[in-house]
């Protein structure tokens, strides 16, 4: 008998009339539970007679259980006193004899004596309530009891899912107990058990018992089957899957010499020079791939490592002596003017020859070179010494300054290869020092992979973009750079992927970045600054002449005299089509020229193209910058500063304006915290200084201040705009305008001092191409100009100022009506010039 889900039998109502005297159903192998359904097999004689009389009368029926399984003859003492009333809902005669009955479980029934034993048994019975129970204990028992119900069936299947959904929508402790206890597997005393008690609260608790030992008995009879299945040692599964693989490559005749692949692996590591800890890695991954079936994914993670291992230059070289004076010439070739940039290159190559030389000395001197060697002079105690000696350089600069194509020209003067790779963007620590061979698809980090490629252990390195590293959760890559640049360490740089160390000292490494501020302090200790600023009108033409225009006229397949541009064309494009620190915008711009004449020459135009200044518009459009100080300083309130940013000097405007009514002032454009406290020094400069600045006192009286910086959108921090905000307030004070052909920076404090700022060269740059003709400097930044070209020097009136008072006596000096050259500076006590 396999007892179903409980449930409310259908057809059968619920207050449905029970008789006393019932004919009784004895159940060998089981217990029917009120509201179950369960389908039984009656196949002796008696018990058939019984179902048959009872399905021509009310069909319900007394079933109680044996409480013996064999007991023959039964008697009434066989049989236990605590049975279920149930209904007959299916009838069906097999052919054989057998009778199958589907019963719904109705009530419980307690026998009180037999009636009548012959031709079946006729007992008195009489209804045997459960006794509900409610409460904290009933909830936790019935919480328990699904939990469990739950593991039993996810242990094996033992019990269908549907039923253990059914168990968890039931909300009734008593219809659960039951269902639980006819569905799950429990012996035949337990169950019997489980009805006879009359509190459902029993019920539940005993319920609880009985599954957890169930179990408990479940997992041991899992864990006993697995003990027992790995009785088969691996060798013994190794062989029989070999067996079974040299079988299927019979059959397909693929069949492949035994041990080739690892006989190959194993000849690349007698040949390649690793050090000793990479030798022993190599020969124990070796050891290991041996023993690995080749279609284990195993096999392919472990060549892939011995791949990578031995494909890196252990011992490979290729740098030869370096040549100072080719270097010279090599940089003077590829790179126009930069000659503080240049000479500290050389500086460098020239350490390093001398290093190198009498290294190289040192190591052949002998007994008879005892007089040479005492003139050559003190040597480093060993070669890591001489080279962790030699600086890591950082070009620093604006976009389009040539900062990788230096990187390049030292690789070809010192006769090495070059390579390069991006750090912009890079936030997976793993980038650098590679990832865990536990990761599907794991790869060691960018300075590994790009040492396979060049093949050789001391290229010339360029980390480009350096500044734009960013931090994540996967680590800081900046950090892992520490280890790669001190050359102090490097020598023994342990890449996660290979795990074993790989000699990065005689690497040169070179840096780009467009600033300093967004570099680790950590990480800019280890290097040197190299800076290179933007370039003057003057140099982009020479550039243009030299470089740029030949390299374009080549990209676009045009000949030799084919496309004629003259300097003026050239200068045109420079003032009024690019804008920039350096030369990038600019090479486009002739690229679009060349791009022009090469579709005039394939439509058929016969000789030269020919661009002056005046057709530079006919191939580039309209101009895209004007000169805008002659019409935005045109009116009070209303000065030109100078700006500093990562790609280069820039132009900034500051606008003061009056609002009738008192209030503090307003300042608007996206201004950082220090911006707007200059801007409030400046303010409360002028109103504390009104009378001896010839402002009325009267007008901060009546009136707020509102200062703006236009290119709202675009952030704006730092104190050296603090002159120009003071001259702005100033000018919108007096009713005087500042003066159209003068740009200042400078930090400005409370006292009327003028404080040093940073980036003067830039910001010169930034008003020469401006065609701006004074300049207000702090004059502590005077040996700053020292940078500026001889060219912007020739054009430019500097005027140094050390308070508020030279400030706005240079900024509102009278301007005459034309000027051919430099505005002369005033006399003194205003702020002298350079």
């Amino acid at each position: 008998m396999t007892a179903a889900a409980a449930s409310s039998p259908e057809g059968v109502p619920s207050s449905i009339e029970i008789p006393p005297l019932l004919p009784v159903l004895a159940l060998r192998q089981g217990v029917i539970f009120p509201m179950s359904v369960a389908p039984v097999v009656v196949q002796d004689e008696r018990a058939i007679r019984a179902v048959e009389d009872s399905m021509r009368t009310h069909r319900i029926l007394c079933a109680v259980a044996q409480r013996e399984e064999a007991s023959s003859p039964l008697t009434p003492g066989g049989l236990y006193s605590m049975g279920s009333a149930v209904a007959i809902s299916q009838f069906q005669r097999a052919p054989d004899g057998p009778v199958l009955v589907v019963l719904q479980g109705l009530e419980r029934l307690r026998i009180l004596r037999f009636a009548q034993n012959e031709p079946y048994f006729i007992a008195e019975t009489e209804k045997a309530p459960d006794i509900p129970s409610i409460g904290i204990e009933t909830e936790a028992l019935v919480r328990r009891l699904r939990v469990l119900f739950r593991e039993l069936g996810e242990l094996g299947r033992a019990v269908p899912e549907q039923v253990l959904s059914m168990a968890d929508g039931l909300t009734d402790p008593r219809q659960l107990a039951y269902l639980i206890a006819a569905t799950a597997s429990l012996p035949r005393s337990g169950r019997q058990e489980i009805l006879e008690l009359e509190p459902v609260a029993a019920k539940l608790r005993r319920l609880v018992e009985l599954l957890e030992h169930e179990l408990s008995v479940r997992r041991l009879e899992q864990e006993v089957a697995s003990r027992t299945q790995q009785r088969m040692s691996k060798q013994q599964r190794e062989h029989l899957l070999r067996e079974q693989l040299r079988s299927i490559q019979s059959e397909l005749n693929e069949e492949r010499e035994e041990g080739s692949e690892t006989s190959e692996l194993r000849k690349r590591v007698e040949e390649t020079p690793l050090s000793p800890e990479a030798r022993r890695e190599a020969e124990r991954e070796l050891a290991r791939l041996e023993q690995i079936p080749p279609i284990s994914p195993e096999f392919g993670i472990a060549r892939g490592y011995l791949d990578w291992l031995l494909a890196l230059p252990w011992g490979k070289e290729t740098g030869g002596t370096i040549d100072v004076g080719r270097a010279r010439a090599i940089l003077d070739e590829d790179h126009y003017d930069l000659e503080k940039i240049k000479e500290r290159i050389l500086d460098y190559l020239s350490v390093r020859k001398l290093r190198q030389e009498r290294q190289a000395r040192g190591s052949l001197s002998g007994a008879g070179d005892a007089e040479h060697a005492a003139t050559a002079g003190p040597l480093p105690q060993t070669p890591e010494d001489d080279e962790r000696r030699e600086p890591i350089l950082c070009f620093v600069g604006p976009p389009g300054v040539g900062k990788t194509s230096l990187g390049q020209s030292i690789a070809r003067a010192m006769g090495r290869k070059f390579l390069r790779i991006s750090l912009g963007g890079v936030h997976d620590e793993a980038e650098i020092r590679g990832h865990r061979r536990t990761y599907v698809g794991a790869l060691p980090g960018r300075l590994i992979q790009a040492l396979r490629r060049v093949e050789t252990m001391d290229p010339v390195f360029m980390l480009d973009e350096v500044d734009k590293l960013g931090a994540s959760s996967h680590g800081n890559p900046a950090a892992a750079l520490l280890e790669v640049l001190d050359p102090a360490q490097n020598n023994a740089f342990v890449d996660t992927y290979l795990g074993v160390p790989f000699d990065l000292s005689k690497i040169l490494f070179i840096c780009t970045a467009n600033t300093v501020e967004t570099i680790a302090p950590p990480l800019l200790d280890r290097m040197e600054v190299v800076t290179l600023s933007g370039y003057t009108e003057a140099e982009k033409l020479h550039i243009a002449r030299r470089y740029l225009l030949p390299k374009q006229i080549r990209a676009h397949g045009l000949r030799d005299g084919e496309l004629e541009v003259d300097d003026g064309a050239i200068r045109r494009i420079i003032a009024d089509y690019t804008r920039e620190a350096g030369v990038r915008q600019l090479e486009r711009e002739l690229a679009t020229v060349a791009r022009k004449a090469a579709r005039r020459i394939g439509e058929g135009q016969r000789g030269p193209v020919r661009v002056t200044a005046d057709s530079v518009p006919s191939l580039l459009g309209r101009p895209r910058f004007f000169n805008e100080i002659a019409e935005r300083v045109d009116r009070p309130g209303v000065a030109t500063g100078l700006a500093w940013t990562p790609v280069g000097g820039e132009i900034l405007f500051v606008e003061a304006a009056l609002i009738p009514g008192q209030g503090p002032p307003v300042l608007t454009g996206m201004l950082g915290d220090v911006m707007r406290e200059s801007a409030q020094a400046a303010v409360t400069f002028v109103r504390s200084n009104a009378q001896s600045l010839g402002v009325d006192p009267k007008v901060f009286q009546e009136n707020s201040v509102h200062i703006h910086v236009p290119a709202g959108a675009i952030p704006k921090d730092g104190p050296s705009a603090g002159v120009a905000m003071l001259c702005a307030v100033a000018s919108v004070a007096r009713g005087v305008p500042v003066r159209n052909d003068t740009a200042m920076t400078g930090e400005i404090t409370l006292r009327g001092k003028v404080l040093a700022i940073g980036g003067v060269k830039e910001k010169v740059l930034a008003a020469y191409r401006a065609r701006i003709e004074r300049v207000i400097l702090p004059r502590r930044n005077e040996a700053d100009l020292e940078d500026v070209p001889a060219e912007v020097k020739e054009k430019i009136r500097f005027l140094l100022a050390d308070s508020a008072d030279d400030v706005l006596q240079a900024a509102f000096a009278p301007q005459p009506p034309h000027t051919d050259g430099p505005t002369e500076a005033p006399a003194a006590p205003s702020p002298r010039t350079h």
